[in-house]
């Protein structure tokens, strides 16, 4: 009997993404980072709020809408308030917002996204051994990319299994890592052989 180890792990990012944007004051693109501040505008019913951008280098703001012409009533207070009181939790979160990007047509530096992997689930379960010549577990591994992080799988693979990414093509081409699916949210292969899983 041959054992099917399933990892499941999910690319977390560290901070929030920064945008690559033409600065006026400095003449050409350069890199914003999110301040962790908010813009509130209420103005009768209707609400504006902006999360704060800021060049890296001359300190000129770039404001990401986030509401525009929404209504008061439709807002929870809780988060009213803390968009008023630059909650950084929710700062964050507005900072690794897809959808926020997507909106306001802001390119992502994705070169200087720094992430984790956080390992969601785990399960061994027994296969058939007609399935696989292999002996013992048999490890098969997904990455959960839900960011949408613009990574090159073998990058991906070679940071979760701490490796190079010239070992990882390297055991591709021999077949001792197989990738199952490839899609720009999901990754997932198989080991085979010598190749060793770190803790």
């Amino acid at each position: 009997m041959s054992y099917l180890k399933k990892i499941e792990c999910e690319m977390i990012p560290k901070d929030s993404f920064r945008v690559i944007r033409s600065c006026p004051k400095c003449g050409g693109k350069t890199r914003f980072k999110n301040t962790g501040k908010f813009r509130v505008n209420a103005n009768g019913n209707k609400l504006d709020v902006w999360l704060i951008y800021q060049c890296e280098q001359c300190k000129h703001t770039l404001n990401l809408t986030i509401y525009e012409r929404k209504k008061v009533s439709s807002v929870s207070k809780e988060e009213y308030q803390r968009f008023l009181s630059n909650d950084q939790q929710l700062a964050e979160m507005y900072g690794k917002n897809m959808q926020l990007f997507r909106k306001n047509q802001a390119e992502i530096d994705f070169d200087r996204v720094s992430y984790d992997f956080e390992k969601r689930k785990e399960a061994i379960e027994g296969c058939d051994a007609m399935e696989s010549s292999d002996a013992g577990e048999l490890p098969v591994i997904t990455i959960n990319n839900s960011y949408q992080l613009k990574i090159r799988p073998e990058k991906q693979i070679a940071e979760l299994l701490e490796l190079s990414r010239s070992q990882v093509k390297d055991f591709i081409n021999k077949g001792e890592i197989e990738i199952l699916e490839k899609q720009s949210q999901l990754i997932s292969f198989r080991i085979h052989g010598a190749v060793a899983l770190s803790d």
